[in-house]
């Protein structure tokens, strides 16, 4: 999966600084863009406003790490290995706390203790990562131990103040939060960042697709995140179909197009427009059965998402009627 991970993260828009002895691999073993994403970003702009190294969306107020994300619960459950960014020596550790989403019930409970799951390694020259809401009883290192880089440190997970499946890593220099993307804190909105701490550059996305999928009916948003909404069979007296599109980094202003074809051609086909900058989101849409049955076969579920003239991201998924 690293092989895999490294061809398809390259880019030109951004290179590893060459002079900089400290650089760092993502720290996920997934494959970025297919079944892992960034979420969010550091949090570049220093009042209470929100602004990421590109001057877009994609972070909250005094947020100090990245986020890479997975795409459900049901990744995070099969297992997904955290893996050390750069070498060094593991400095603190926690275990032992729930895979749970933070609701208002619980988020109290969670005070001191938002990184859940998680550690911190000491890569010397005053150069440390932290690595947070990993699952519980995952985590494969102690106190003292000499990691190399690409080691597992554990799994992804939900511990501590988290709504979604991710690894949250915080850069330091000197105790120092550093944005791996704009490690020299150069970048403006004019002039993006071009020398980053990562050692194959990572592309930013400004949003995207997560999962798009077909059912029978409105899935409940749950069920999306936790990659259970998706119907890949479906019966020919099915009450309806309806495809849905789970996205990220959406903005005001966005389209989200949703279409169905099947085997007599379009089924449904309606651009939706987005009225809020959201982190996360899904819109679905649908069409009631007016026949006796749908006619038996393959039928393709496409979501895009759209801003102003580009295209960001485009997903499609199939459902049988049998």
């Amino acid at each position: 999966m690293r092989a895999a991970l490294a061809a398809l993260i390259i880019s030109l828009a951004a290179a590893p600084l060459a002079a900089r002895d400290f650089l760092l691999v993502p720290p996920i073993d997934c494959d970025l863009g297919t079944d892992c994403f960034i979420q969010q970003y550091v949090d570049s702009d220093p009042t209470e406003g929100v602004r990421d190294f590109r001057c877009q969306s994609l972070s909250y107020d005094d947020h100090k790490g990245t986020d890479f994300a997975l795409k459900s619960r049901a990744q995070m459950e099969q297992g997904v290995d955290v893996i050390a960014a750069a070498p060094g020596t593991v400095r603190a550790i926690r275990d032992g706390m729930a895979d749970q989403l933070v609701t208002a019930e619980n988020r109290a409970a969670l005070a001191g203790r938002d990184c859940g799951n998680g550690l911190v390694i000491d890569h010397g020259d005053g150069w440390s990562t932290q690595y947070c809401h990993l699952k519980r009883g995952s985590v494969q290192v102690r106190g003292g131990d000499e990691v190399a880089s690409g080691d597992v440190l554990g799994q992804v997970g939900l511990s501590g103040r988290t709504q979604f499946p991710h690894v949250h890593i915080t850069v330091r220099k000197d105790d120092a939060v550093v944005d791996p993307f704009d490690p020299d804190g150069t970048a403006t909105c004019a002039a993006p960042s071009t020398e980053t701490l990562w050692q194959t550059p990572i592309a930013y996305q400004p949003g995207g697709v997560i999962a798009v999928g077909l059912a029978d009916a409105v899935p409940e948003y749950d069920a999306i995140k936790a990659g259970e909404a998706h119907a890949p069979e479906l019966p020919v007296d099915a009450p309806a179909l309806v495809v849905f599109g789970y996205i990220f980094g959406a903005r005001a202003g966005d389209i989200l197009h949703l279409r169905i074809t099947g085997p007599d051609g379009e089924v449904i086909d309606r651009a939706v427009d987005l009225d809020r900058t959201q982190a996360q989101l899904f819109r679905a849409i649908g069409k009631r059965r007016r026949d006796a049955i749908w006619p038996a076969g393959t039928y393709e579920g496409t979501a895009t998402l759209i801003r102003g003239p580009e295209i960001i991201s485009t997903q499609r998924n199939v459902v049988e009627i049998r």
